[in-house]
Parts: structure tokens; C-alpha cells; sequence
């Protein structure tokens, strides 16, 4: 009598919405529910908020009763756009629109705002609404497409830094994108804002930057010095944007002390002379996308008696300083009152993150035991020529952490980070880990799990409030 053996069931597996082994795909199909969900979010908030400053903006025009009447019979037209004109995004309009017609708009980029009124008057060469609704609406179509390519061109730089020939590292590159995607900038990578353009051109010159370097070990040194021009231009454009961005050019400073050192020591004299030539011109064009809006406040401002400014008199003249200092309290521990404390709070997290991943991408642990006690069971950052481009980012990252910390508006953190990806390659590597001989499996046996969730959630939250018009910004 023989019994009949029943074939062996086969293990049904789920399909997963992130499949590393389809990055591109994966990738995007997270990023566009994502910002689907952000999108429903912001537009079924209601009312205009404690702040009506966007209500007032179509009404910017010299002939304010026709233009009253035309807003007023398509207010339903432009109520959902507006839910997109928040906080500095005001600015920005009357910018595009106008101009610059006061002082402390200085403070906002020329670049992005002409940009998107260039677009708009494309798109919407019809809107009678004095432009604003279709300018809010090409300022959410730039922020969806500059935060796509930032996820896409952070993936490509993750392996260029990492590689990709194990699994484990493949997971590293993909995780690191997918954590952009839910960047505690949240809504500001949403609404007409300047995070996602500078996320996209920083990241974007980062990985040409890195490019230029993998081209340079590989003997293609003409090549490696076009990418390293090319990765200055973006730089520039990235600075015009926001002006943290001239913090990208801290690598190549790098590059000029490495190859100072080697003509000076006559190792590879002529090579690291061309290099360091090219450097240096990289390095100027990096600082260009800095003096060029301060040269044009300054003819603007001081090369006429009649309305000279004080700031014009100062050794060093910047319009951005003044304007910061004057209008908006930015200084040295001038944010450091009672009255800011839950702003501090509200940063916190994001501080320390940034703090961390520094000192982790230092790889020399820090100067105060406190920190080791966190770092102790944090997989030490690669080696070989990855480590040399993650010091020279950590020490921009901690520039920058030091001056949200003790001079801007501490809050702001939370979505200036956007643009820096070192505190990404950090989460994901303290969720996988860096050894190849254990499995390559998020470790939940950690707090990262619990970390994504806050992140969500907190970007949720976040628009929530951006679409009721409500504090923090």
C-alpha cells in the first residue's frame, strides 16, 4: 500500500511596495502616493488660518476694484492654490511678480522665484488672477519634479559613495533614497518652496562631484575635470537658491589642500598642478553663485547717496546679513530666549541626527563620552575612497548644524536638512548595518523602525498645519 504524498504547499510571498531589486520603479511609485496623500492633506484644510497674508495677494494691482471683482467670482478657483502660499512662499510670489520692491526681500532667491514666474507665464498665460494662482500652481509642479530627481540623483550618488556590487550595499543606496521621500521637510517639498530645488541641484552636484573623482582614480582626467567644473555650476545654481548651499563647496577645499600638499612634496607635480588649477576655478564659480546677488543688492543700494543703506559701509558689504539680522532677529544666540524653547525642542531630533551622523562620518568617534554611548552600536562608516567624500561632507553637515543651532531659526532645521545627505547614508546604515557576514535585513532590534514612523508622521502633522497656515515654519 503506498500513500500518496502531497507536493509541498509553495510559501505565497506578498508583492512589496519597495523592491530593491527595482529601484527606479519602487522608488517612484512610494514617492507619487507619498505626495498624493501630502497633496489631499494640505487641500482639505480649511480656512485660511490665523494668517490671511495669501488672501491679499491677488489683489496686487493697479486696478484693485476689477481685480477684487475677478477674484471674487472665482474664489473657489484660486481657494486651492492658495493653501499652497505659505510663510515665505508670499515672498516668493511678490517677487516673481513684482520684483524686488523691499529690502528685506532680499533675503528670499531671485533665482527660484523668477524661475517659476518664467514657467507660469507659460502654463497659465491666461490666469487674470494677477498671476498668483498660476504661479502656485507651476511652484507645486517644480517642487514635485526637483523632489523626484533629488530622490533619483541621491540614489545614483549613494552608489557612487557605497557601491553596489552586494546586496547589502544595494539596500544601503535604496533606503537612503526612500528616507527622502519622507524628509521632515515634508510640505516645504511640496509647496512653492525653495527645499526641493536646492535638494536636487546639491544632490545632483554632489554626484558629479563624486563622478569627477571615480573618473580621476580611472586615469579619464579630462573627463574628471569637466565633471568637476560641472559639479561647481550646480553648486552655484544650488547657492542662488539657498545660501547655505555655498557649504558645497567645503569639498573643494578639501581637494586644494590635498593637492597643494602634493606640489609642495613634488608628488605628482604637474597632475595635481592641472587639478588643482581646475579646483580653484571650480571653487570660484561655487563662490560666484554667492557674490552675484550681493553685487546686485549693492548697486542696487549703495551706489546711490540718496538711499544708502548702513550695511553698505560695512568692510564686507551683505544685504543677506543685514537683512537677516535686521528684519528677522538672525544672530549669534539671539534666538535663545524663553519664548523659543519649544521651537528647540521641535528641532531637537533633527539636530542630534545631524550631529551624529557627522561625528559617525568624522569615523573618529567625538570628543564627549555622552555621544559614544550612542554611537557604540552604530556600524562604522565604509573606507577607502567613500570615507574621504563622507568627512568632507560631515564637516559642511556640522557647519551647518552649528549655525541652525546657534544663529538661525532653529526650527528650520527640519527642512534645510533636506539638502545634505549624509544624515540619509547614516539611518540607513545604522538600520542595516555594514557587515556582510549577517543577513541584509532592516535590524528591528533598533529604534529605526520607530524613527521612520516619527518621520511620517511628523511630515503629516506638518501638513496639517502648513495648509491651516499655522506655526512652526
Amino acid at each position: 500500500m503506498t500513500t500518496a504524498i502531497s507536493p509541498k504547499p509553495t510559501a505565497f510571498r506578498a508583492p512589496c511596495l519597495l523592491d530593491p531589486n527595482q529601484p527606479v520603479k519602487s522608488l517612484s511609485i512610494a514617492f507619487w502616493l507619498w505626495k498624493i496623500l501630502l497633496f489631499v492633506i494640505i487641500i482639505s484644510c480649511p480656512g485660511l488660518g490665523y494668517d490671511t497674508s495669501s488672501s491679499l495677494l491677488p489683489y496686487q494691482s493697479n486696478d484693485v476694484v476689477d481685480v477684487i471683482s475677478s477674484v471674487q467670482s472665482k474664489q473657489e478657483y484660486i481657494s486651492i492654490p492658495l493653501k499652497f502660499l505659505r510663510w515665505d512662499s508670499i515672498y516668493f510670489v511678490h517677487i516673481g511678480r513684482i520684483g524686488y520692491v523691499f529690502e528685506q526681500e532680499w533675503a528670499f532667491s531671485y533665482t527660484y522665484s523668477n524661475l517659476v514666474n518664467y514657467l507660469s507665464s507659460f502654463l497659465f498665460p491666461s490666469d487674470d488672477s494677477n498671476g498668483v494662482a498660476g504661479f502656485a500652481v507651476t511652484g507645486v509642479i517644480v517642487s514635485h519634479v526637483a523632489h523626484y530627481l533629488s530622490v533619483l540623483a541621491l540614489y545614483r550618488l549613494s552608489i557612487n559613495v557605497f557601491g553596489h556590487d552586494t546586496q547589502r550595499k544595494r539596500l544601503v543606496c535604496f533606503l537612503a533614497a526612500a528616507l527622502h521621500i519622507i524628509s521632515p521637510a515634508g510640505a516645504f517639498l511640496t509647496a512653492p518652496y525653495m527645499e526641493a530645488p536646492f535638494s536636487f541641484l546639491n544632490f545632483t552636484g554632489l554626484y558629479i562631484y563624486s563622478s569627477s573623482h571615480i573618473d580621476l582614480n580611472s586615469g579619464k582626467r579630462s573627463l574628471s575635470h569637466v565633471k568637476l567644473l560641472l559639479s561647481g555650476c550646480f553648486f552655484a545654481v544650488a547657492t542662488t537658491v539657498r545660501s547655505n548651499g555655498i557649504l558645497s563647496g567645503i569639498p573643494l577645499v578639501f581637494d586644494a589642500l590635498i593637492h597643494s600638499y602634493d606640489i609642495v612634496s613634488r608628488r605628482y607635480f604637474w597632475a595635481a598642478g592641472i587639478r588643482l588649477c581646475f579646483v580653484i576655478l571650480s571653487g570660484c564659480i561655487v563662490a560666484l553663485g554667492f557674490a552675484v546677488p550681493q553685487y546686485l543688492a549693492y548697486t542696487t543700494f549703495c551706489m546711490d547717496d540718496n538711499i544708502s543703506r548702513p550695511w553698505c559701509q560695512s568692510l564686507v558689504p551683505s544685504i543677506y546679513g543685514w537683512v537677516q539680522a535686521h528684519y528677522w532677529g538672525v544672530g549669534f544666540l539671539r534666538y535663545w530666549t524663553v519664548s523659543n524653547i519649544p521651537l528647540f525642542l521641535l528641532a531637537a531630533p533633527m539636530l542630534l541626527i545631524l550631529l551624529l551622523s557627522s561625528f559617525w562620518a568624522m569615523g573618529a568617534g567625538t570628543p564627549a563620552s555622552a555621544f559614544n554611548i550612542f554611537l557604540k552600536s552604530v556600524p562604522a562608516p565604509p573606507s577607502g575612497p567613500a570615507s574621504t567624500l563622507l568627512t568632507r561632507l560631515a564637516v559642511a553637515q556640522f557647519i551647518l548644524t552649528a549655525m541652525a543651532l546657534t544663529s538661525y531659526h532653529v526650527q528650520i532645521v527640519n527642512r534645510i536638512s533636506s539638502g545634505y545627505p549624509l544624515w540619509y547614508w547614516y539611518l540607513a546604515c545604522q538600520a542595516l548595518g555594514t557587515s556582510e557576514r549577517t543577513p541584509p535585513t532592516v535590524k528591528y532590534k533598533n529604534h529605526f523602525p520607530a524613527l521612520v514612523q516619527v518621520m511620517a508622521i511628523y511630515a503629516l502633522v506638518q501638513g496639517v498645519l502648513f495648509g491651516s497656515f499655522l506655526p512652526p515654519a
